[in-house]
């Protein structure tokens, strides 16, 4: 039987008890029927994993005893950013959560000129908490023990201005001519993803002026949605850890 993993923002330590946070507590009890004596792992965020089993179950408070430390990373040696325009409904709800499982280390959400989506600073703050929670229930699933950094919602520009520490930059452009990739394996690669419309020529020229490379993802045009996960799919593929021919 496959145990629910629990992420909860609080230090953790072998042979300790926690009390779950209020909203943990709520929905394991209510939605997962939890129970005494049933077993739990937790994480929160440091890299590390604790089975536990749960103490106590008091209304909506629940208190669990932690087990030994366990260090398992699950994390890709290629820090992959993903630089994603916020496309329509709930479609980026659906691209940070694979992204999240595809083991991205880092998405920062952007509006670009042909962006349908536009954000006052308070509906920023809320996408970006919403966000936050679709990349741990994510993590939950798939047995990430690290978080995927989420930036808050910026212009393209602005994004292009500020420094990067990409050792490889790539907007997809369907309608660019294939290019070789660079012979040296990346170890960080930044890729720029537009939105339903695509980027203008002026935010293409901006991306060139700031170093991206175009890179083509095959003759089709593909879904905003769509390209991000391929793009991804792809780099773990070729250099990171999703190579086939990897040992288990």
């Amino acid at each position: 039987m496959r145990l629910t993993r629990l992420f909860v923002p609080v230090a953790l330590a072998a042979g300790g008890s926690i009390e779950l946070p209020a909203d943990t507590a709520a929905h394991i009890v209510r939605v997962l029927r939890a129970r005494s004596g049933d077993p739990l792992i937790l994480f929160n965020g440091e890299g590390c994993e604790y089975p536990g089993t749960i103490d106590s179950v008091r209304g909506n408070r629940v208190s669990v005893a932690l087990g030994a430390e366990h260090a398992v990373d699950r994390e890709s040696a290629l820090a992959v950013t993903l630089v994603q325009a916020i496309p329509r409904g709930d479609r980026m709800d659906f691209v940070v959560q694979k992204a999240t499982e595809l083991g991205v280390a880092r998405i920062v959400p952007t509006l670009s000129e042909r962006s349908v989506v536009r954000l006052d600073e308070r509906q920023q703050d809320s996408k970006l908490a919403h966000w936050r929670a679709v990349a741990i229930s994510a993590c939950e699933q798939c047995g990430r023990n690290r978080l995927p950094r989420i930036e808050p919602p910026r212009d393209l520009r602005k994004h292009l201005a500020a420094p990067s520490d990409a050792t490889a930059r790539f907007v997809l452009e369907p309608k660019c001519a294939n290019l070789p990739f660079p012979a040296t394996p990346p170890i960080a690669v930044e890729v720029t993803v537009g939105p339903e419309g695509g980027f203008s020529s002026a935010e293409l020229d901006a991306m060139g002026l700031a170093g991206l490379s175009a890179l083509r993802l095959g003759p089709r045009i593909l879904r905003t949605e769509t390209a991000a996960l391929a793009a991804l799919t792809w780099l773990q593929t070729r250099f990171g850890d999703m190579n086939p021919a990897i040992p288990c």
